[in-house]
């Protein structure tokens, strides 16, 4: 790191822009168990995440018994079955070839949570905007896992359940919202390419679209 600019290095860049670019969302795990050691450093980097009014409101679950994960995978399963039903049939079919969870391989499984109603922070930059302390772990989320892929392990966040009803499978405070659902491991194998769009779901745009007023 060049200390007068605070700039880092073009082969640094080029590192960080590849992990990037191959973070991907993993859905396909071997079951091989992820030492505690890394898991630990990564789980780590959530702390470095910036967060409004320093509330640092983010929660983290292990998922751990088979009864809560066999209620997890239940949770999953049901809203699945339930937005399959919701589509056209030619939708139908392609969504049902996709695999939308590790949650069956996944060595880790983590619940992570936002606790709205912390002192932490004495709302500070939540007063107007509440939501900011979701949009925070949000960040926490995007470091660990990136953090992650820098160790080889891969992350899938679990979108498609009932947050209601995993809070109460896992008995969480009524102030704590759900951010995700997440499967971590190693992954069977990695790409650039998100693999929605490798099975034709949906492709990438090319550019950000930026408006100006």
């Amino acid at each position: 790191m060049n200390m007068r600019d605070n700039s880092f290095s073009e082969d640094f860049r080029m590192q960080l822009d590849l992990l990037m670019r191959v973070r991907r969302d993993v859905r396909r795990f071997r079951s091989d168990p992820v030492d505690e050691a890394v898991l630990t450093r990564c789980l780590d980097t959530i702390q470095l995440a910036p967060s409004v009014g320093l509330s640092e409101p983010w929660r983290v679950i292990r998922v751990e018994s088979d009864s809560a994960r066999a209620a997890a995978l239940e949770n999953f399963e049901t809203a699945n079955a339930t937005a399959l039903a919701g589509l056209s049939e030619a939708k139908a079919e392609r969504y049902a070839k996709l695999k939308l969870s590790g949650m069956r391989e996944a060595p880790v499984q983590l619940a992570i949570y936002c606790d709205d109603s912390t002192a932490k922070g004495h709302k500070l930059g939540a007063g107007t905007m509440p939501e900011m302390r979701r949009y925070s772990v949000v960040t926490a989320v995007t470091l660990f896992w990136l953090a992650l892929r820098a160790e080889g392990l891969g992350l899938g966040w679990v979108s498609i359940l009932d947050p209601q009803q995993l809070n109460r499978d896992l008995d969480v405070p009524a102030d704590w919202q759900l951010i995700g659902y997440f499967c971590v491991g190693h992954p069977e194998r990695m790409s650039k390419t998100p693999e929605l769009e490798q099975l034709g779901w949906e492709t990438r745009r090319n550019a950000l679209p930026i408006e100006t007023r």
